[in-house]
């Protein structure tokens, strides 16, 4: 039973993917800035210019195929081994087309986007990638195992992902609602907005983004800011195994309601930050502590009727 369904979201995810069905055919996808990306081939040396994009990429089978990549990308372990062109910034152009890629997979806000040019006129073929919303992951590895030929690894991991996905929104449709602040950084104060895939796992988890309405997709906030929006939840994040978090310094304010009520609390930003394959994992660590936060709310109700 268990595999039929996974197979019966794997047809529906396809559908809404354009595919050629002969294997020795054209493949055409759609990429995340509404791009068509035709391969004649299946792609053979990926260049991955987002750590995010570098984890798509092996979940939907292509991990060996990828030649070379950007700073951070070291999740699974085996992507530390994979030659470096550059970083978020500044890209080195000469050494990536050194590398002949028949594919980049690349990340729309790099610094780097003019160098991009350079590489369009060689007419290596681009996949912008970022999804924006949990959905969207599946959608991407059903995408990119098509332009690499690894369908068979990529149909069972959008299914795995889908699937719990389905769980994680059926448990929590209807729980009470949690505004929060997730803080992504503390100096200076970054948050996220409601297009970040961040967003959408607070919303599942029935939270709500107290900045989520700001234009900026990464926007930096006061302090007074989020000491008047007062929140009851903060969430804090770590990342790269960092085990230190900036939210600590809110315990500095005794009337901030995520202050008193005991919900300060941190999450592994690598998982839901980068929103590739792992970002479940994210989105359940935030269901985990909005939940918390509505024990702490239920204790704190109880103490004050004694």
């Amino acid at each position: 039973m268990y595999k039929c369904r996974n197979w019966l979201v794997v047809s529906a995810l396809l559908a809404a993917v354009a595919w050629s069905a002969p294997a020795s055919a054209a493949v055409t996808v759609t990429d995340d800035a509404g791009n068509k990306v035709t391969m004649e081939h299946p792609a053979q040396r990926v260049i991955s210019l987002s750590p995010h994009v570098t984890e798509l990429l092996f979940a939907a089978g292509g991990g060996s195929k990828i030649v070379g990549t950007v700073k951070y990308s070291d999740y699974p372990e085996a992507a530390k081994a994979i030659p470096r062109i550059g970083d978020l910034r500044q890209i080195d152009v000469e050494r990536m087309i050194a590398l002949k890629p028949d594919l980049l997979v690349v990340w729309t806000h790099g610094a780097f986007n003019q160098q991009l040019d350079t590489l369009k006129k060689a007419g290596i073929p681009f996949f912008f990638s970022e999804p924006q919303k949990l959905s969207q992951v599946p959608e991407t590895l059903l995408k990119l195992g098509q332009l690499m030929g690894t369908e068979t690894v990529a149909q069972p991991a959008a299914a795995g992902f889908q699937q719990q996905l389905q769980q994680l929104t059926a448990q929590n449709q209807y729980k009470p609602k949690v505004r929060s602040f997730y803080q992504v950084w503390g100096r200076p104060l970054y948050t996220l907005n409601d297009k970040h895939i961040v967003s959408d796992a607070i919303r599942l988890c029935g939270g709500e983004n107290i900045f989520g309405a700001l234009s900026t997709p990464a926007p930096v906030v006061t302090t007074e800011a989020v000491l008047h929006e007062n929140p009851e939840l903060i969430i804090g994040t770590t990342s790269m195994g960092d085990g230190k978090n900036d939210i600590d310094q809110w315990k500095n304010f005794s009337t901030l309601l995520a202050n008193k009520n005991h919900n300060l609390l941190a999450i592994d930003g690598d998982l839901i930050n980068r929103p590739g394959p792992r970002a479940i994992e994210g989105a359940k660590a935030i269901c985990a502590v909005l939940d918390e936060a509505r024990q702490h709310r239920t204790q704190t109700n109880l103490k004050a009727q004694k």
